[in-house]
């Protein structure tokens, strides 16, 4: 029995551009494109009537712009959306208002650019055909009261975790879930490490976003940079981070170099690094995110008697990477979300898995 197609409406205002991928992501035998839409409005129209499984959507547009679009479509009717965007704050902010995914938009200079880009948004299509669709996360003053009344522990040991380093690895919905885990982290904290499969330039916007949200201080990664505490540093676009350390301490290795696990920066590169440098001394967190990247690291990285936490199959966009990470015993605790941070903060003052 052949399986169902995936069924896909594209919106985007560009005629040239709906065309060019209405021909082209039907070459994927288990894609069909059941409609088009040159704006939000015809789009809320062409979703209630064809029912798509997925929508691409573009960001610039007349009348409503996709943020806006995603604000109302979201919370009335969740629909796994990949935003297809040139700017990466639109992207990130996309994210934020409910998108699953994006692909930016191509900058044709060569005949196979949008070849690339049709086979790009092919993969996140099918990514986001299987995504769980989260409500966006309520807005950055709510937060702040939600925070004030539910704050994350204090980190009361702090000599004992002197030599610790925490290591976070996400793609798929990760952008969201790494905000949820890290914004309330104590500056106390020791130094944290995250890949994030995402391409350059919106990596270091993404960088920038945390760095307004968090309590802990934010930045992209660059070669040699200090791991300290009440730090976190951002895995940069097609670079691969590595842990190091020296008589000061730890620092990373921020390296282009090929795909590992299909990506670079690569989840299981970083949780190698920290498994041959910190070992035990280390805390190694796997979210949400298509595929297995990222589950023999922070398998390897358990052996060696460190923490380990998966999210939890419910909270995730998509339940592929922790899932992995779990089935092959490299996570100690499955956990919700919004139990994440305080996990790891109770476990740094006692020292209890």
């Amino acid at each position: 029995m052949a399986l169902s197609k995936i069924k896909v409406l594209i919106v985007d205002d560009s005629l040239m551009f709906r065309k060019t991928l209405e021909n082209g992501l039907p070459n994927d035998l288990n894609i069909e494109v059941v409609g088009t839409a040159a704006n939000a409005i015809e789009a809320m129209d062409k979703i209630k009537e064809l029912s798509p499984d997925v929508v691409t959507l573009d960001v610039e547009m007349p009348h409503m712009n996709g943020i806006d679009f995603l604000k109302k479509l979201i919370p009335e009717r969740p629909i796994p959306v990949v935003v297809v965007s040139a700017l990466p704050i639109n992207a990130l902010d996309a994210l934020q208002a409910g998108a699953v995914d994006f692909v930016r938009k191509p900058v044709i200079k060569g005949p196979f650019d949008m070849n690339n880009f049709i086979s790009d948004l092919t993969v996140k299509i099918k990514i986001a055909s299987r995504a769980r669709v989260r409500k966006p996360v309520v807005p950055s003053t709510q937060q702040k009261a939600a925070t004030a009344s539910a704050p994350v522990s204090s980190l009361v040991s702090s000599s004992r975790t002197d030599n610790m380093v925490i290591a976070i690895g996400a793609s798929t919905g990760g952008t969201e879930a790494i905000i949820q885990v890290v914004k309330d982290l104590p500056p106390t904290t020791p130094g944290i490490i995250i890949v994030q499969h995402m391409p350059p330039v919106f990596t270091n916007m993404y960088a920038q976003r945390l760095d307004r949200i968090c309590k802990m201080s934010v930045k992209e990664a660059q070669d040699k940079d200090r791991v300290e505490r009440g730090k976190i540093i951002v895995a940069a676009g097609e670079f691969h981070l590595r842990l190091a350390r020296d008589a000061r301490g730890y620092y990373i290795r921020s390296e282009q170099g090929p795909k590992v696990s299909g990506h670079c920066p690569s989840v299981d590169v970083m949780f190698d690094s920290v498994t041959a440098v910190a070992g035990k001394n280390s805390v190694g967190v796997i979210l949400t995110g298509m595929g297995a990247d990222g589950a023999q690291g922070i398998t390897k990285l358990r052996q060696t008697g460190a923490y380990t936490i998966g999210q939890d199959k419910d909270s995730c966009v998509v339940y592929g990477m922790p899932m992995e990470a779990y089935k092959r015993g490299g996570v100690v605790k499955q956990l919700p979300l919004e139990s994440i941070g305080n996990d790891i903060i109770r476990y740094l003052n006692t020292g209890k898995m």
